[in-house]
């Protein structure tokens, strides 16, 4: 199937989590090839390795300290060479590891300036458009880049954009391309068959999620990614003492605040409470540690704790800052989400309705607009979103599914 067929009926738009995998699983480099190029290298093709290297460490250890150094490596290659497609590239792609939406739709319009042919500078507008919530814009460089190169990236993007626009069979077909494209290619075929298990995953496809998500360890033993989630598909099947080893494993392996929040929630549901506070004091210390590195955190912060109810008031301070900067339509549903939980209905189910506004069909957001009219009074109309949440995926939330099923009947 060419690109063109792909993108029929529909743009091409990417996920956060795509956006900041795809940078490091397509953009080449080792760990090796960062500790073999001297730091006085006055080569600019090397330190464009250099610094798209220390991005690959960054991804693969989930240290954030590795941004500043590839950061250094880019501008270094920018001091010496303005005009170098590649650390502008870098560049972009580090904005928006970092959450810097504005810079990387910057650096990635000057990467297009510089090469109008060059497919992922593209990739780095579009997807820093998505996140500023300007859709249509950011579907046209999607096309452009799926036009220019067909593979893992761009099929990726299809997959998404079709999840985003409802369409689930196409979504699922355009991701099995990427996971074609990717054969030969461990680290980045391990994660497309995760992101396809993913997708079938949360829309209730536990056995094949599963399937996909074995595949990926196949490839790649140990691969993260894949042993979260799995500890996901083990928790929705009952077996919570595997769950909790599968996650612990992750979160162990690279401390990332999703890894530690899943163990933390399956403890939770463990009744290990103490366990499950140990787990969730260190999401903080992660964000912080990310936050001196340059990431900006407020919408993962602020949906973390209006869902553990931690500083609600400060949350929704939060969950309104991340919005202004990041008016997508993931931080309409945490702004939604945060007001609901302050107990500011009315305004939540404004959010609520923005954050639907793509006919996503995404079983979180179903619940948050359940909870906003039930909130409201509305509880035939609340039933009904419950009900369509837990239709999409029964197992959406350790935390709030249980939820969903106590009052959706």
């Amino acid at each position: 199937m060419t690109a063109r067929r792909l993108l029929v009926g529909g743009a091409a738009t990417v996920l956060t989590a795509a956006a900041l995998l795809l940078g490091g699983v397509l953009s080449g480099g080792s760990p090796r090839e960062a500790a073999a190029v001297p730091l006085t290298s006055t080569s600019v093709a090397r330190l464009d390795r250099l610094g798209t290297s220390y991005e690959q460490r960054a991804r693969e250890t989930g240290d954030a300290t590795y941004y500043a150094r590839s950061e250094q490596a880019f501008r270094r290659a920018l001091r010496l060479a303005p005009d170098d497609l590649p650390a502008t590239i870098g560049l972009g792609a580090l904005a928006l590891s970092r959450h810097q939406f504005r810079a990387a739709l910057a650096l990635g319009r000057r990467a297009i300036a510089l090469s109008p042919s060059t497919a992922r500078g593209h990739g780095v507008v579009g997807d820093a458009l998505v996140e500023l919530g300007r859709y249509e814009d950011a579907f046209e460089e999607f096309n452009r880049m799926a036009g220019l190169k067909p593979g893992i990236a761009s099929y990726a993007r299809v997959s998404y954009a079709r999840e985003l626009l409802g369409d689930i069979p196409g979504a699922a077909e355009a991701m099995r391309y990427a996971v074609e494209a990717a054969a030969g290619q461990p680290e980045a075929l391990a994660w497309s068959h995760t992101q396809l298990g993913k997708l079938l995953w949360s829309h209730g496809r536990l056995t094949a999620a599963e399937r996909e998500y074995r595949a990926a360890l196949t490839v790649r033993r140990g691969y993260v990614f894949a042993l979260e989630a799995l500890a996901l598909i083990d928790a929705a099947r009952g077996r919570h003492r595997a769950a909790v080893s599968l996650a612990r494993r992750a979160a162990e392996v690279m401390p990332l605040p999703q890894f530690v929040a899943t163990l933390g929630d399956l403890l939770h549901a463990a009744g290990d409470e103490a366990a499950a506070r140990r787990q969730y004091a260190l999401i903080a210390a992660i964000a912080r540690l990310q936050q001196a590195s340059g990431v900006k955190t407020d919408l993962e912060t602020a949906l973390f704790n209006v869902d553990h109810g931690i500083r609600l008031g400060e949350s929704l301070t939060l969950a309104r800052r991340a919005y202004v900067d990041r008016p997508s339509i993931d931080g309409a549903g945490v702004l939604s989400w945060a007001l609901q939980r302050n107990g500011r209905c009315g305004e939540a189910l404004h959010f609520s309705k923005l954050a639907l506004r793509l006919r996503t069909l995404d079983a979180s957001k179903f619940f948050h607009r359940a909870m906003i009219e039930r909130c409201l009074g509305h509880r035939t109309e609340a039933k009904r979103w419950f009900r369509r949440a837990l239709a999409l995926n029964p197992h959406f939330s350790l935390l709030w599914a249980p939820v969903a099923r106590r009052y959706a009947s």
